[in-house]
């Protein structure tokens, strides 16, 4: 799948703006024909991309969870005409049926991942009417399960239920959260591209085309031709590999020939060439160690919740550098487009992460690896040419609620899925975040080439006792360590109420979390297995509402609105080596 572009062979016509909206709480919409998209007494405008929650929290909508028909119409130009004609829609949270003037066109994939859609409709030099049906409830089966009033009874949970019902502690947002797009492209065109670039300048390219289809690759000064399907080889001198320190970007101009040997298609794509491998307890990028220090993050922030925010993402990557911060999870789902052509360009090393949060092994099936499967694949398709992604992370803290089926069942699973990975991309390490409930003998351990774990001594464990916090990150370090990888820690952190101040150990205080996240520092810089660590997390963001949440998560180092706390002045001076 190739992301729009605009050439004299592609076209596009980005939808961003007000739809309308119509809630769909009772699941009524599709038999009373909903998806011809008439405009009803009780439809609400609604920011694309953007959250419906915010923006329609005074409606009743902050909480909800189920469908919601999302309608807008767009005017196909007279330029599109004799070219192929789709809808692509960068995600929906967490799955989209979409119809062109009330027919059936298709549906959406892997959650916050790309996908496409085509309608006998979509001709040229006509209005059509988009309605996608968004709903943002989970099965409970999934690689991210979902969770109901009726499983926080039957577990004896009450304490843990969440408002609205989730198994994860961020929010769940519903909506189109990234843009939708009107694409015209050449009839037997370029269809994907997957690109290979390391450190001595050598290129592999493989195009997606119809079969036969003679390609031509060209990128700094250098050319070389094949076919589709085959891998198209070449070198370029004097490479600058990519690195934070120099992030060299090369642009690749990927070419469809006719049989005059006269271009018919042209694709262009942005990479970098560099090396990423694993060696002992060293994570190695262009044969060089490196240490990770950064963040988790989200995509969140006020009123468009997680809808992608342009203006948010130069100030984070700002803020990014201004921390001395080199890298980041994208925790716990794949981000947009736009915040990895940030990460390529300012050199910010990417661990990108698949959806697949809390998964439930009482609960896993056939179906379960098959959609976790697909979604690694639709992952590594969209973000393979990336040089900012140094790794791939398969899962965050499976066996979080402790199930005794983790241990029993999981071995398969993960090498299955942990196989299936590495044969799509064996350029890069893979990962998976570690919950203390599944072990320091965590059965993914065995497949994984970086042992990253996930560690709150001094906040769930040991609160506001800081020295036992260490000793305890001291003895799991020493534990995982004997897996013979790199150790990284995925998370830790406090939370921190801004302006809350304490002459002694207090949670929730601005000093206590500043404190904690250094004594946690020294000790990652200490270990020998250790490549870093990331806190939790870069900035307050919003969760479903729970007691132990005062409407935020509040260990972020800076503010939702990105005001630093004193932890950040503190990372800055780790980060930078200042006194």
């Amino acid at each position: 799948m190739i992301r729009p572009q605009r050439n004299s062979f592609r076209d596009f016509i980005d939808l961003s703006g007000i739809w309308r909206i119509r809630f769909d709480p009772d699941d009524v919409g599709e038999a009373e024909g909903w998806c011809a998209g008439s405009i009803p007494a009780d439809t609400h405008p609604i920011a694309v991309p953007g959250s419906w929650n915010e923006q329609l929290a005074e409606a009743g909508f902050m909480d909800y969870l189920g469908a919601a028909w999302l309608q807008t119409d767009v005017f196909v130009p007279p330029s599109f005409e004799g070219r192929r004609i789709r809808l692509r829609c960068d995600s929906a949270d967490f799955a989209a049926r979409v119809f062109v003037d009330g027919e059936f066109a298709g549906e959406s994939g892997p959650a916050f991942l790309p996908f496409e859609v085509e309608s006998e409709r979509l001709v040229a030099c006509r209005t059509v009417r988009i309605v996608a049906r968004v709903d943002n409830r989970l099965a409970l089966e999934g690689p991210t399960p979902g969770v109901g009033m009726e499983q926080y009874v039957a577990e004896g949970r009450l304490r843990d239920e969440y408002r609205p019902a989730v198994r994860f502690d961020f929010f769940p947002y519903g909506g189109l959260n990234r843009p939708v797009w009107l694409t015209a492209t050449p009839v037997g065109g370029i269809e994907a591209v997957k690109l290979r670039a390391s450190a001595d300048g050598r290129l592999t390219a493989t195009v997606e085309a119809p079969a036969g289809s003679h390609i031509r690759i060209s990128v700094a000064g250098q050319e070389a031709e094949g076919f589709a399907g085959e891998p198209v080889i070449l070198r370029v001198p004097d490479v600058r590999p990519w690195s934070p320190a120099d992030p060299a970007l090369y642009d690749v101009a990927v070419e469809r020939l006719d049989a005059l040997g006269v271009v018919a298609d042209r694709v262009e794509l942005r990479t970098g060439f560099r090396d990423v491998e694993v060696c002992g307890h060293e994570l190695l990028l262009n044969g060089q160690p490196v240490t990770l220090k950064g963040f988790g993050k989200h995509e969140d922030g006020p009123i468009r919740g997680r809808g992608l925010d342009l203006p948010q993402l130069v100030k984070d990557f700002g803020l990014l550098d201004w921390i001395g911060a080199n890298s980041v999870r994208t925790s716990h789902y794949p981000y947009s487009e736009a915040f990895l052509d940030f990460a390529d360009a300012r050199g910010v090393l990417v661990i990108d992460e698949v959806f697949s949060v809390n998964l439930d092994f009482r609960r896993v099936t056939d179906a379960t690896l098959v959609q976790h499967q697909a979604a690694v694949r639709a992952l590594i398709d969209r973000d393979g040419h990336r040089p900012s992604v140094i790794a791939w992370s398969l899962a965050n803290e499976p066996g979080y609620l402790n199930e005794p089926e983790y241990r029993s069942r999981s071995g398969p699973y993960w090498k299955v899925l942990f196989e299936d990975a590495r044969a799509l991309d064996p350029t890069r390490p893979l990962t998976h975040a570690n919950v203390g409930y599944a072990g320091l003998d965590d059965p993914a351990f065995d497949q994984a080439d970086v042992v990253s774990i996930n560690r709150y001594f001094g906040w769930y464990q040991a609160p506001g006792q800081i020295e036992r916090a260490v000793e305890l990150l001291r003895a799991d370090l020493d534990a995982v360590t004997r897996h013979g990888k790199p150790v990284f820690v995925a998370e830790f952190g406090a939370d921190a109420l801004a302006g809350q101040h304490s002459t002694s150990p207090q949670l929730f205080t601005e000093e206590y979390q500043a404190d904690l996240i250094t004594a946690f520092w020294a000790e990652l810089e200490r270990h020998p297995a250790c490549i870093g660590g990331h806190v939790w997390n870069f900035a307050d963001f919003r969760t479903a509402q729970h007691f132990r949440r005062v409407v935020l998560n509040l260990k972020g180092v800076f503010t939702r609105d990105r005001q630093p706390k004193r932890a950040a002045f503190v990372l800055r001076d780790l980060w930078k080596g200042r006194p």
